[in-house]
């Protein structure tokens, strides 16, 4: 089972990497529920599949790499790296035209075959060093 929720995983990457949405309506729940610390109000499906669409409309070469997967029971876990270059005013961040990389991690919650709830934690602060939005120091 878990070799299965892993490859559910890895096509979340081709959503980020393609933009086609209706891979997120195929492998998450109806009811799926984010807890993500950035940005409190991105907490449901729709508002989800909205923030792939704008992360991809800010850098429109944006390229997710899940690097590792860890499944155990309901949950899987995984470790992932983004880059992408900075092209569109968005999040209240200037279109700068500056590339960046950074890490994070999500676990996330299966009931039925679907992700039901995923937990999210991204280095934002080093995305936004590398900007040029706050100071390296």
């Amino acid at each position: 089972m878990s070799k299965d929720l892993k490859a559910i995983i890895k096509r979340s990457e081709e959503a980020w990497n393609t933009g086609d949405l209706s891979i997120i309506d195929e492998i998450c729940a109806p009811n799926y529920l984010m807890h993500y610390t950035f940005d409190p109000s991105i907490s449901d499906l729709e508002s989800y599949k909205q923030f792939i669409s704008k992360s991809r409309e800010a850098m429109p070469d944006l390229h997710v790499k899940i690097e590792d997967k860890i499944a155990e029971d309901d949950k899987v876990a995984c470790r992932w790296v983004v880059s992408g270059t900075y092209t569109v005013d968005l999040f209240n961040i200037p279109a700068l035209g500056k590339k960046a990389k950074w890490t994070g991690m999500t676990i996330y919650r299966f009931e039925n075959g679907k992700i039901v709830e995923g937990w999210w934690s991204e280095d934002i602060y080093g995305m936004l060093q590398q900007l040029g939005v706050i100071p390296t120091e």
